[in-house]
């Protein structure tokens, strides 16, 4: 069963890319899990800050490449936390387990109770959720314009 909410955008600002995260990540609630993908600079992590402004969490949204996932906590009671995760260290390991490495870093978080934003995690993170959304980035070549596409997927 595939989720209606789909679409697709040029982004020819950083302000636009960062528009569609905060559209996006108002759709989100605990448990959801966002898979973006996209060759480098192709806007992930400025995506990422728009769905954290979206949620309303603290810290600085930064790529987490080298510590694989950061917890950025709900300002709010009653909204969930944000995990940020950068797989792009596990591709190598096309066996790995995301969830135990995920497990591993103990960030005292349950993951059931945050949304959970998964750079270059296609094929990885779809199995952290039923529930997932799909984003696709592209920059045009000769050009600082991007194209998003986007899919919910419901198990």
């Amino acid at each position: 069963m595939a989720d209606t909410h789909a679409g697709t955008a040029e982004l020819a600002t950083p302000e636009e890319t960062l528009a569609l995260g905060r559209r996006l990540g108002a759709e989100l609630r605990a448990g959801d899990v966002v898979v973006l993908s996209g060759p480098l600079g192709a806007g992930k992590t400025l995506l990422t800050k728009g769905i954290a402004e979206a949620l309303d969490v603290d810290g600085p949204i930064t790529s987490p490449t080298f510590v694989l996932a950061r917890l950025h906590r709900a300002r709010r009671a009653d909204a969930p936390a944000l995990v940020h995760v950068d797989v792009y260290r596990l591709l190598d390991h096309g066996a790995a387990d995301l969830l135990a490495e995920l497990d591993s870093l103990d960030l005292d978080t349950d993951l059931d109770d945050a949304v959970v934003v998964v750079e270059w995690g296609e094929g990885l993170a779809e199995r952290l959720s039923d529930r997932h959304l799909d984003v696709r980035l592209e920059r045009l070549s000769d050009s600082e314009t991007r194209t998003a596409v986007w899919q919910w997927s419901v198990a």
